[in-house]
């Protein structure tokens, strides 16, 4: 190939790089923490600014979360999660996650404890949705299957006691043997 013809080639494959990245199709490759953002264009409601394809792109921090055993203190499992801090992520949360690897979740802190109801709203896929008291207890642990096809998940409502819920993917509480009563060690953010 020579100057005339690469010059060209080159303009070719930035412009397709453009359309590439105007549509989305980098978006898994940019993102960091490996979460899949929705497959096309993400609606985001007039009054809802903050609300992002995916958790680790837009502002969420980020910390390591490990479960032990609440009576031999042998760890069970880690994953590490997006922290959802304030309203606007706690609403959102996973519901514009397309998928969610073993090893990933996303943490809601509160400043106290409380009884709470989580639902499934706008969710694709299934998770476990574990309560954690104020001293890192495990108070309630929910199997919370991906909704039927045409139901929101709004009226599947799992409800639980604890000042931080965890979302882990569906079942790996299972998978790790982790039960009510074992022990969450929260990393900073």
């Amino acid at each position: 190939m020579n100057r005339r013809q690469i010059l060209p080639a080159l303009g070719l494959l930035l412009a397709l790089a453009v359309v590439g990245y105007a549509a989305g199709l980098f978006t898994p490759l940019l993102t960091t923490g490996g979460y899949q953002p929705v497959a096309g264009p993400t609606a985001t409601p007039a009054d809802d600014s903050t609300a992002t394809s995916t958790p680790y792109a837009d502002g969420y921090a980020r910390t390591p979360v490990t479960v032990r055993d609440g009576e031999t203190n042998a760890t069970l499992g880690s994953v590490r999660v997006a922290v959802a801090e304030t309203r606007d992520q706690k609403i959102t949360g996973l519901s514009k996650t397309a998928s969610l690897p073993e090893d990933r979740g996303m943490l809601f802190p509160y400043n106290a404890p409380a009884d709470r109801t989580y639902v499934m709203r706008g969710m694709d896929f299934g998770i476990d949705i574990i309560y954690i008291d104020s001293d890192g207890r495990i108070t309630t642990i929910h199997h919370a299957p991906e909704p039927p096809d045409g139901e929101d998940g709004e009226q599947y409502e799992y409800p639980g006691y604890g000042q931080y819920v965890l979302e882990v993917n569906y079942e790996w509480t299972t998978r790790h043997d982790v039960a009510e009563g074992d022990r969450v060690d929260i990393g900073e953010w």
